[in-house]
């Protein structure tokens, strides 16, 4: 896996600009990318409430910030 910092986790941290949870499923971690990929379709719904325009963006750019810190265990 990719160390924090290296050209993997800015790949991983680029598709999550196309689609939120994308890098974490290019990492191999299937069930963080289901959650941010679920939040994020949460988020869209709720944008017809005040709270889903403050959610969304805050989903989408947590994703990315999770992709590109993101540090293997191994």
């Amino acid at each position: 896996m990719a160390e924090q910092g290296s050209g993997g986790n800015v790949i991983a941290a680029i598709c999550n600009i196309f689609f939120p949870g994308l890098g974490q499923l290019v990492q191999g971690r299937l069930m963080a990318a289901i959650a941010f990929f679920l939040a994020w379709v949460i988020s869209g719904a709720l944008i017809y409430v005040a709270v889903g325009f403050i959610l969304l963006p805050i989903v989408y750019l947590w994703a990315i910030i999770d992709a590109a810190r993101f540090k293997s265990r191994l």
